[in-house]
């Protein structure tokens, strides 16, 4: 048998997450949310997102990172390149913004601000245990990770179905370091 493509485990992916219920969802969210104190250390800059409508979380998990993070850092999508960042603020301060997510508004900061931080956290479609992360395809993410310092923890974020044996890898991926699943807690990922 042939090995899926990324494209093929894109396709799967999106089609098991329009699934999950919104029961399913929030339940998803709060066993997120009581594995942050043992992800996020304490008064400490943490770069997040905030998750659609079918990524695991909501902003509620963003606020109990908050509530543990000294600063919390959100992506703003611009020109394909680097992502620049935005304090978030709380729910309220997020406006609706290009792909169908919200972005906080505020001061601008440049990818280069990223050197101090300590955890990034990363969506996914799926990661396996070697660290090889499916993203949406577009790259935003792969080409900002090189302005994070060696300190920085990389975690996906995904479903406990979506931490898979292996995906297909291209050279330009930048492994995670660890995978957060409602279910398993953080997971230490095995690079090659």
């Amino acid at each position: 048998m042939t090995p899926r493509t990324k494209a093929q485990w894109r396709q799967i992916a999106l089609a098991a997450r329009e699934a999950v219920s919104e029961h399913a969802r929030k339940a998803e969210t709060a066993a997120l949310i009581t594995h942050i104190p043992s992800v996020i250390v304490e008064g400490t800059t943490v770069c997040a997102y905030v998750p659609t409508r079918t990524e695991p979380g909501s902003t509620d998990l963003l606020d109990a990172v908050a509530e543990v993070a000294g600063r919390v850092l959100l992506p703003i999508t611009g020109e394909p390149g680097p992502l620049s960042w935005v304090e978030y603020s709380g729910a309220d301060g997020l406006r609706p913004a290009k792909y169908g997510i919200r972005e906080p508004v505020g001061p601008v900061l440049p990818p280069e601000s990223l050197s101090d931080v300590e955890c990034m956290l990363i969506p996914a479609l799926a990661v396996d245990v070697r660290g090889t992360r499916l993203g949406r395809g577009a790259g935003f993410f792969d080409r900002t990770l090189g302005s994070v310092g060696p300190q920085t923890r990389l975690v996906a974020i995904v479903r406990d179905s979506e931490l898979v044996e292996t995906l297909p890898a291209d050279d330009h991926d930048v492994p995670m370091g660890w995978a957060l699943t409602p279910g398993g807690g953080l997971t230490q990922l095995q690079r090659d």
